[in-house]
Parts: structure tokens; C-alpha cells; sequence
């Protein structure tokens, strides 16, 4: 995965703040890195939390995202900005298509179609974000430890039906099943998944 700063020359440095994050969301093969001014890459292999990245990055809305399914070059170096292979050159190219397509994320593969379903979905995945509001986000937020939707309305002082309408608005159950179908398509890109 590759992530660049949008308007960087505009905006803070947020690089310092995205590998903390996401150090905290994925358990990567190699840890994501600044490999160049205000774009960071990491090398992930499991596509649920290729997802998850994505899903962060999104809520953000300050980065454009490259995912590149592919061959890394044995062995593995020991960081990332090191790696070679055609994953990478995927990644860099997903980034730098993203930064003219109608939403920030594209992945690249070479089996195309596999590449273009897995974006078709994260694509999606975005458009509901990109309209979740605050409060959509907090009544996600507030159900990320596994509660119950009694529960989490407690905490944040409303009402089960306050709580379950804002679940609504926000495209919780959707965004759960948007998550699932892009790691699902996103590991069908995957040449050696294809191999076994």
C-alpha cells in the first residue's frame, strides 16, 4: 500500500500522525514507513486489513491510496522503502491514478478484472463514508468494542433508538458487509492465491 498527502503544500505534515494510527489498526509484513516526502508505504498481506487501512485513510479524507496485489521479491528486505517487485510498482501506480479518479483509492494488479471489482467495491466503500456524518461516525465509533447497541447508546447518552437510527444514517451494516466484500475481491487480485 502506498498513501500520499493531499494538499500537502497546503496542510500540515500528517505523516507522523497516520503511522502511528495505523501502526495501532494492522499487523503489516513490514511496517509502514515515509518513503518520500508526505507519502507512506507498508507492505500488508492480509486483505481485511487492507480494508481496515483503507477505511481510516477514508475517514481522513487527507490521503490518496494505492493498494498493489502482487509479487514482492524474496527475501523480504527489512523495511519497506527496501522491497522491489511488482506489488510495489502496482501501488505506485494505484496512487498516482487515485489522484484523478472521482474517489481517492485504486488498486492494481495484473489480472486487471480482479483489480477492477476489488476497486469497484472500495469505491463504494468510500462514497458512504465521504458522506457519514459526525454523529454517524461517534455511533460507529462507540460500537467498535463489540457492545451492544443498549450499550453503546448509554455511553453516549442517547436513547437504543436514537442510537439505532444513527447506525442507520450511517451505513453501519453496510459498511461492515462493504469491508468483508472488498477484502474478499481485494484477495482474489492476489497471484498467489490463485496458485493453491
Amino acid at each position: 500500500m502506498t498513501l500520499d498527502q493531499r494538499r500537502s503544500r497546503r496542510d500540515r505534515d500528517a505523516v507522523p500522525e497516520l503511522l502511528v494510527t495505523l501502526a495501532g489498526i494492522a499487523d503489516p509484513v513490514r511496517p509502514f514507513e515515509r518513503t518520500a516526502g508526505d507519502e507512506v508505504q507498508g507492505l500488508v498481506e492480509d486483505p481485511r486489513q487492507v480494508a481496515d487501512l483503507v477505511v481510516h485513510a477514508l475517514r481522513e479524507r487527507r490521503w490518496w491510496i494505492g493498494i498493489g496485489a502482487g509479487v514482492v521479491e524474496g527475501p523480504l528486505p527489512d523495511t519497506t522503502r527496501a522491497g522491489r517487485g511488482p506489488a510495489y510498482v502496482y501501488a505506485r501506480e494505484a496512487v498516482e491514478r487515485a489522484k484523478s479518479e472521482p474517489q481517492p483509492v485504486c488498486v492494481r494488479a495484473e489480472d486487471t478484472g480482479p483489480a477492477e471489482d476489488a476497486e469497484t467495491a472500495l469505491w463504494l466503500l468510500a462514497g458512504l463514508l465521504s458522506r457519514r456524518t459526525d454523529a454517524g461516525w461517534e455511533a460507529v465509533d462507540a460500537m467498535a468494542d463489540g457492545g451492544t447497541q443498549r450499550s453503546a447508546a448509554a455511553g453516549l447518552g442517547i436513547t437504543a433508538q436514537a442510537m439505532s437510527s444513527r447506525l442507520a444514517v450511517a451505513g453501519w451494516t453496510e459498511e461492515r458487509r462493504g469491508r468483508t466484500l472488498a477484502a474478499h475481491l481485494l484477495a482474489a487480485c492476489d497471484p498467489e492465491q490463485k496458485n493453491h
